[in-house]
């Protein structure tokens, strides 16, 4: 005999409905499903599999999905309305957390009837949560609440207390307000700009590009003075006679590195520049006139079972004189206590004095497990490849790395740098993930558990994607989080510049990117781009095309500088120019958005609308058809 009995059990019940639906279905009843279909099937059904939501009941416009925690709930409603955010339909959402009671066919109970409350109460593109959902996630999730106050709904005894969840500018400041008749203002940028200030002040100017029209702010942000020791850390040869253990020499120099970088009174090289010399043997003078500096450390590496042996030393890069060489012996459980004592050293003989801060990051690890470290290390080696295939290979080893230690804040910013880099370009397919909009969701999630411990990889990763969204002034706030974290970090100064940019700021841009360049000479070519889409905002079109021309060459299937450039080519009158790099997309491109006025703009969430509006008027001169 079959049990027909009824069961109770707590759940978070996520209801959602789409907006004016009757008058949509009327207005174009053809166009309304198909938008209703498509929803479904490239946002809706993965975002609730990814965050293991279970649909209970569909309804014409809409849906019930069941989740076994209320974050995941509150999780899922975020990254939906994000991923629909490109749909013709305005979906809203409520949440509660009660009683339910399943008949084995649906569900019922308060549970069911507040959530279809909430979601009445939302606005079309919102969220609205009631007050058991605020208490389980209010200190849980990085998002930001306005206290509604308590509602009266319909067929509910009592007044239900309602939560907003603000998805503009502040979504994820981890605030609450409460909302009151005034207007809301702008949430105000948190960390003092004095203090990135101080962090990189003194370092001296290198300027392949002229500036003008930059801010007293940005000026002293990237013009130091010569006072500070600047210092080149090359690859350590690895000594253990073993090509495969290559990661784990590559790894020591760049985690030294790493540890330098969060010294503000230091000049730091990026790790992608001191590569360069990597296998070769080249004269140490030659090396600081090339990339600028005074000092270079040079060693190697020898892993042998547990044990390991690091060498050491420190030239002079004027005269090539030895300032001092030493060796380090230990086991592989102790390799963090081995970089430590490089890093002091080197601390002790320049005369750089720390402050309290530094001691603190110096001497914070972000692992105490060995063998986590060990596996980071080798998808690390992976990551800097950055190719499809070895983003592949990386994210099973950072995955293993999270599981053996679930509080790697490295290893899960890491991956979510991973999924982000994959939906920017396009990549999604090719790391495992058969939607692009779950490669975001993913990056989203892993930043997450990241920010839990923030490093400076994923506060970059956090300005990036908050510019993205067009939240400007917090991505402005990320990416300054990031380099008062690591003030050496020429990738933080890059994707502040960004986010500068596409906030309408973009001579302030300027020098933040000569700063990258300072402390990155063999610099990426994104550093072009932004050079180039900062001089496109300031209407300054041949030093934008200068800038993102080579950006092309560097890499022809760059979409976001070749979209850039044909802008700037129209403006230029360049018309075979253009023409021709866009018979390039329409070869390349195949598969992706189409080449067009509205696809395009949707890339580029420029906080003025003269700036998008420069940038259609510049796609219509080019020939591209709206």
């Amino acid at each position: 005999m079959v049990d027909t009995r009824n069961t109770r059990r707590l759940s978070a019940i996520l209801a959602a409905d789409v907006a004016e639906y009757s008058r949509l279905m009327h207005a174009d009843e053809a166009g309304t499903i198909t938008a209703w279909q498509a929803a479904r099937r490239e946002a809706i059904d993965p975002t609730l599999a990814h965050h293991d939501g279970h649909v209970v009941k569909r309804t014409g416009d809409g849906f019930l999905a069941e989740f076994s925690t209320v974050e995941n709930a509150v999780r899922c409603a975020v990254a939906l309305q994000e991923a629909l955010s490109g749909n013709s339909l305005n979906f809203r959402m409520g949440i509660h957390l009660g009683d339910i009671t399943d008949d084995g066919d649906d569900i019922h109970g308060d549970g069911v009837n507040i959530a279809a409350r909430l979601e009445g109460l939302a606005e079309p593109g919102g969220i609205c949560i009631s007050g058991d959902v605020f208490n389980q996630v209010q200190n849980k999730l990085n998002l930001a609440f306005t206290d509604t106050g308590e509602q009266e709904v319909k067929n509910i005894a009592r007044p239900i207390r309602v939560y907003r969840l603000e998805l503009g500018e502040a979504a994820t400041k981890g605030t609450l307000s409460r909302e009151t008749a005034s207007p809301k203002t702008n949430i105000t940028i948190a960390v003092s700009i004095i203090a990135v200030i101080a962090a990189i002040a003194g370092l001296f100017v290198w300027q392949p590009w002229t500036v003008r029209n930059t801010s007293p702010v940005a000026e002293k942000m990237a013009a130091p003075s010569q006072k500070k020791p600047s210092i080149a850390v090359l690859p350590f040869n690895n000594m253990s006679g073993d090509v495969e253990q290559e990661y784990f020499s590559d790894g020591i120099t760049e985690d030294l590195i790493t540890d330098l970088s969060k010294i503000s009174g230091l000049i730091v090289i990026a790790r992608n520049s001191t590569f360069a010399y990597k296998g070769k043997s080249p004269d140490i003078r030659d090396v600081g006139r090339e990339l600028g500096v005074r000092f270079v450390l040079e060693g190697s590496v020898r892993k042998a079972g547990g044990q390991v042996r690091i060498n050491a030393q420190l030239i002079d890069a004027e005269t090539g004189a030895h300032l001092w060489a030493e060796r380090y012996d230990g086991s592989l459980d102790d390799v963090f206590g081995l970089q430590d004592k490089v890093t002091a050293k080197i601390i002790t003989v320049l005369a750089v004095q720390l402050t309290k801060g530094e001691q603190k990051r110096i001497a914070r690890k972000e692992t105490e497990n060995a063998e986590a470290y060990n596996i980071f290390l080798k998808g690390w080696e992976q990551y800097q490849r950055q190719r499809p295939q070895s983003f592949r290979k990386a994210i099973v080893l950072f995955e293993k790395a999270a599981v053996l230690d679930p509080n790697y804040s490295r290893a899960n910013a890491a991956l979510a740098a991973i999924y982000w880099q994959a939906w920017k370009r396009h990549w999604h397919n090719k790391v495992g993930v058969h939607n692009i909009h779950i490669a975001r969701v993913k990056a989203e999630d892993y930043l997450a558990k990241a920010m839990r411990n923030p490093t400076p990889l994923s506060r970059q990763v956090s300005a990036a994607m908050l510019a993205q969204r067009g939240h400007h002034s917090d991505a402005i706030t990320e990416g300054e989080r990031a380099i008062a974290l690591d003030p050496n970090d020429a990738e933080g100064f890059a994707t502040l510049a960004g986010a500068f940019t596409l906030a309408g700021r973009p001579q302030e841009a300027l020098p933040l990117i000569e700063r990258a360049v300072r402390l990155n000479p063999h610099f990426p070519a994104s550093y072009l781009y932004e050079l180039g889409l900062a001089r496109f905002s300031l209407g300054e079109f041949d030093l934008a095309a200068t800038a993102l021309e080579k950006a092309v060459a560097l890499n022809p299937d760059d979409r976001w500088s070749s979209r850039i450039l044909i802008a700037t080519l129209g403006y230029l009158g360049r018309g075979k120019d253009a023409e021709a790099l866009m018979d390039n997309a329409e070869n390349n491109w195949r598969g992706f958005d189409p080449l067009s006025v509205r696809g395009v703009a949707f890339w580029y969430p420029f906080k003025r609308p003269a700036d998008t509006e420069r940038l259609a008027e510049g796609l219509r001169k080019a020939g591209v058809p709206d």
